[in-house]
């Protein structure tokens, strides 16, 4: 494996709101002179051996993807920070490498290193024609950190990103690495176990602990995904009236009497922006169609400003910057205004479609995802609160997400509405946020915090929040690391949320 030692002293995100101190950074590549399969076996070897330096020189270690979290779930103060973007090879899967057991469709198996970008993934799936399940709003996330952040797009029969992980191959530390998958799918054969020289654990527990588990179960090396066949999305963007009919959709996600582009149907993706200010207008609702794939279709288009079908607040709120209040109205509208341009029958793939790798300005975002029937209670709230204590220099918006099974998925309701603050950077946004969620507090409405998102996590809240898995989640953990590699893979923002916790 090929370890570049950059020198590096501090660390930026990519949204550029904190800068860390560092010891080193550290970019990883596989060997040039290596077949593939030669070059992923030599990178496990090569991550053993910085872990085992780790520990013996009590420097602690991360694993970093694409830096786009707004927390610092990918810094270690003082430590040794991972960059394993270069760490992008992609397998086909054979069927002697899968399970006799397995349920699925075998030529839907993709095996991808860490690093591999979302985008990565869907250009070499098109090549193949099929696609990702689901994304993110954007794509410039590395396949594992999109995993463990819990990236959710609005794919909301579907799932998050790590809802379509079958399988993680996790290095633990210098002398173990495992395959992980759950006893209830099987998914790999002997042969493929033998390819990785690794060992098998299967066990339904351990597999949803990892899931998202922000770089503090080890190195998550690669992840096994099932794809499906290429598709279509079907794009509309329209103002449509906040009205009963609207809001029910929000409370229920029951479409049967949609006044949308696609009538009753069902949607893939269904989100509502709201613009505080000018809410007589109406909100923006997006909804997307699946459609069979079809050559002889025209890609998306951006809209001058260069904002495409899927593209998200984050793309352009960044360029509001903090202003004094009594303007603050007039510049989100004039934004918003010149930023967004309604559309309808847009038509792209997955990738095509949720495209977007780039940021535009400073900003902030948080998100908090609740049970859809407090969908509109919420709304209200939001647009009183702005009232009392705004102005808020941005938007609200609410995207929705299926249930998923990972122990600490913060989408972890039946159905979870995803209410998303995209800001302009500064105290006042801050202050807002912490009021905000003081008052779901008090209203007594169940929320959990987006983890790579602005959030003002403690322990206590995380027990509210997440009650008994957080220490199903501790468990697995501690079964899974020994007291070395625990301590190699502690950052402080692990133990300001109280996960930390050493089972004796």
């Amino acid at each position: 494996m090929k370890v570049i030692k950059t020198g590096n002293k501090t660390w930026e995100n990519r949204h550029e709101i904190f800068v860390e101190n560092i010891n080193d950074m550290y970019v990883l590549g596989n060997a040039d002179a290596l077949d593939a399969l030669e070059g992923y076996n030599d990178s496990t070897k090569g991550i053993q051996d910085l872990i085992s330096k780790a520990i013996t020189t009590n420097v602690p270690l991360r694993a970093l993807g694409a830096g786009w979290s707004w927390t610092k779930i990918a810094t270690v103060q003082d430590g040794i920070m991972l960059d394993t973007k270069p760490l992008n090879t992609v397998f086909d899967i054979t069927e002697g490498s899968v399970s006799a057991a397995y349920t699925g469709t075998p030529r839907h198996l993709l095996f991808a290193q860490s690093g591999t970008g979302i985008w990565e993934l869907g250009k070499y799936l098109r090549t193949k024609n099929q696609s990702l399940k689901a994304s993110g709003a954007s794509s410039g996330q590395t396949i594992a950190g999109a995993m463990g952040t819990g990236a959710h797009g609005s794919a909301f029969d579907v799932g998050a990103v790590q809802d379509y992980v079958v399988g993680i191959h996790l290095i633990t530390g210098p002398d173990k690495h495992i395959w992980l998958e759950r006893a209830s799918a099987p998914v790999v054969s002997a042969l493929f176990i033998e390819h990785l020289k690794t060992e098998l654990v299967q066990d339904d527990d351990l597999f949803n602990a990892v899931l998202i588990s922000f770089g503090s179960f080890g190195i998550i090396h690669g992840v096994m995904i099932e794809t499906e066949d290429v598709f279509l999305l079907e794009a509309y963007m329209q103002r449509i009236p906040y009205d009963d009919s609207l809001r029910n959709i929000m409370n229920t996600l029951d479409f049967s009497n949609a006044h949308l582009p696609g009538g009753t149907e069902r949607p893939y993706h269904f989100a509502v922006l709201l613009n505080p200010y000018d809410m007589d207008k109406g909100a923006y609702v997006t909804t997307m169609y699946k459609r069979p794939f079809a050559a002889g279709y025209k890609p998306p288009v951006d809209n001058p400003n260069g904002i495409g079908p899927g593209d998200d607040a984050p793309c352009f709120i960044g360029t509001i910057t903090d202003a004094l209040p009594a303007i603050v109205p007039t510049l989100v509208t004039k934004v918003l205004g010149a930023s967004l341009t309604l559309y309808e029958k847009q038509f792209g793939t997955l990738n095509e479609i949720f495209s977007n790798t780039t940021l535009r300005g400073k900003l902030l975002s948080a998100a908090v995802g609740f049970p859809i029937e407090f969908s509109t209670r919420v709304a209200d709230l939001m647009v009183s609160i702005n009232k009392s204590i705004g102005p808020f220099a941005g938007l609200f918006s609410f995207r929705y997400v299926k249930q998923t099974k990972a122990t600490l998925g913060f989408t972890r309701f039946e159905h979870t509405c995803v209410m998303e603050l995209d800001a302009a950077f500064s105290d006042k946004t801050y202050t807002f946020y912490t009021k905000v969620w003081k008052k779901l507090e008090d209203e007594q409405i169940p929320f959990t915090f987006h983890w790579g998102k602005v959030n003002e996590l403690s322990p206590e809240r995380m027990t509210a929040m997440y009650g008994a898995a957080v220490d199903s989640w501790i468990a697995a953990r501690n079964k899974l690391l020994d007291a070395d590699s625990m301590r190699v893979f502690t950052n402080p923002i692990l133990e300001q949320w109280g996960l930390n916790k050493v089972i004796v």
